[in-house]
């Protein structure tokens, strides 16, 4: 795993790259993408031997690390037995894929819709509801990220909507909970429950019951900050969807296979949504595979008559074979409790000691390995380090603190005026305080614009 230097490649890398590749939520000519070498574990490295401790998880998916040996074999076992084969037919690897999965969702849902990622598996989540329901509308929050397809990003809450959103794909917004910044003047956790409960009744009520399809929610929300719901709270939306015929769908993509040190954050609250979207972490993204996990109402919605969708590689067996694989290897090396315990033991008490040191940090949060770092500029008043949506010089500051982080051996990730700490979760104890280490200096850069 010692990198190799080899400043020449990687110079045509980046040329190649810079000349031809066209990047996902970038302004092309101001972007300066490292060129990696290769990765291993919890770890990358570049063409120049600069090796970096991945505290990203790539996209927060490489929940087993990079290059597994016993999920990089499966998949080559795979790939000389039958690369690919169309959806329509019963293949070993997606239908093993399926029952594992199945095997580990909560309550009924037993039938397993496979598509390519996260982002399309919500759009099928939301046309089985809406099919399901004979209604239009669905429910979102604010705080949220669904996905970058067209629907998926209409639902998403964070501003990488507002480009992209139409205004016509009925989809109405609400506030959930969140205390350290409420939108409910709550004081407690019961409060901040009981209140965001009553302000989605009132959405639910104004907007027409019998109009609403669905309400989708990330169990834990991800990208948007890592906000555990109080307790209460998931049981509650579950109780408003019973009341109002309305389908209760959780996006799982981030938050389950262990991320929260159990198989879903579902788990963590003892509720079954109807529908529950995930990828990621199904197979630490080898290959590419999300899927919708089905309850036994909807499915029998589709037995007679048709469900009006599909992919072309829904179940591809590549992607199939890598998840088998990584479900086995999680069960056999016990890395679902494993991230529970070094969360627990580590991750928590770690991060607390930061923020008793950085007067930046104005709360840690989190559960397993899934947690955020809210950066402030004063801790009284809770501003953020740096505005909503910052850039350029207004972002100076999660700039200076990313840069820190990075010349420190740590890849952070970093998003509006947080940092996340979402490691892979086999990720070992000597790792975990390696990368708080680094973490501990580069705030340093954080606090250097604390009011």
């Amino acid at each position: 795993m010692t990198p190799q230097p080899n400043p020449q490649v990687g110079a045509a890398v980046k040329a190649a790259d810079r000349a031809h590749v066209f990047h996902s939520w970038s302004a092309q000519e101001l972007i300066d993408p490292l060129a990696v070498a290769g990765a291993e574990g919890s770890y990358f490295w570049d063409y120049d031997g600069n090796r970096y401790l991945d505290f990203s998880s790539g996209l927060v998916y490489t929940n087993i690390g990079y290059q597994h040996p016993k999920v990089v074999a499966a998949i080559q076992e795979q790939a000389a037995t039958m690369t690919t084969f169309a959806p329509a037919f019963a293949i070993e690897a997606r239908s093993e894929a399926a029952r594992l999965i199945a095997e580990r969702t909560p309550g009924d849902l037993d039938k397993i819709f496979f598509t390519n990622g996260g982002a399309d598996a919500v759009e099928h989540a939301l046309r089985m509801a809406r099919l399901h329901t004979g209604r239009p509308k669905v429910l979102s929050a604010y705080r949220s990220y669904h996905g970058g397809t067209q629907q998926a990003v209409n639902v998403t809450g964070d501003p990488r909507r507002w480009a992209n959103d139409t205004g016509t794909a009925g989809v109405v917004r609400f506030w959930a909970p969140f205390l350290y910044r409420t939108r409910f003047y709550a004081e407690t956790q019961e409060q901040e429950c009981a209140r965001a409960l009553e302000h989605l009744e009132a959405t639910i009520q104004f907007e027409g019951p019998s109009t609403i399809a669905a309400i989708i929610l990330e169990t834990v929300p991800g990208t948007a900050g890592i906000m555990l719901p109080p307790p209460g709270y998931l049981a509650g939306v579950r109780a408003l969807c019973d009341k109002y015929g309305i389908v209760f769908v959780l996006d799982e993509v981030m938050a389950g296979f262990g991320r929260t040190g159990t198989w879903f954050a579902a788990d963590l609250y003892d509720v079954t949504p109807d529908l529950m979207t995930f990828a990621k972490g199904v197979n630490s993204g080898y290959v590419p595979l999300g899927g919708v996990a089905i309850s036994a109402a909807i499915a029998e919605t589709f037995a007679k008559r048709p469900y009006p969708g599909g992919l072309t590689y829904s179940g591809h067996p590549l992607a199939c074979a890598a998840a088998v694989a990584t479900i086995n290897v999680m069960e056999e090396e016990g890395i679902v409790a494993h991230a529970a315990k070094l969360g627990s033991e580590v991750i928590e008490p770690g991060l607390r000691e930061l923020a008793e040191r950085h007067p930046s940090v104005g709360e840690v949060r989190g559960t397993g390995m899934f947690w955020a770092l809210d950066l402030v500029r004063d801790r009284e008043t809770r501003e953020p380090l740096v505005p909503y949506n910052a850039a350029g010089e207004a972002n100076a500051p999660m700039a200076a603190f990313a840069a820190a982080a990075k010349g420190q051996g740590l890849w952070p990730f970093v998003n509006m005026n947080r940092t996340h700490v979402v490691p892979p979760l086999n990720i070992t104890e000597a790792e975990a305080k390696e990368g708080l280490a680094a973490l501990d200096t580069a705030l340093a850069a954080a606090d250097a614009h604390v009011a």
